[in-house]
């Protein structure tokens, strides 16, 4: 293996495994308030351009650490719209 593959594969590890902490938090706490939809919106879809440059450029760590980054960035992006309506509806005056 290059060099350059072992310093993409620990850059993805490192940056992939960045997003569990914040994904484990959000599901167990459900609280979504310090979570910005706009930023987590363009974010998200940044990591999918990303990952459509790593499948343009062939390039296995790219693919690996954008694919699973955009399914754990996602998994925020779902929970932040899911739990902040949960939230709304349970403050809404009745």
């Amino acid at each position: 293996m290059q060099t350059s593959d072992v310093l993409g594969y620990a850059a993805a590890t490192l940056t992939t495994a960045s997003f569990v902490p914040q994904v484990w938090r959000t599901l167990r706490t459900r609280d979504v308030s310090g979570i910005s939809l706009k930023m987590y919106s363009l974010f998200t879809l940044g990591i999918a351009v990303w990952l459509a440059y790593g499948i343009v450029l062939k390039q296995t760590p790219m693919l690996v650490a954008n694919s699973i980054s955009l399914v754990l960035a996602c998994a925020v992006l779902v929970m932040r719209v899911r739990f902040a309506k949960g939230r709304k509806a349970k403050v809404a005056p009745g």
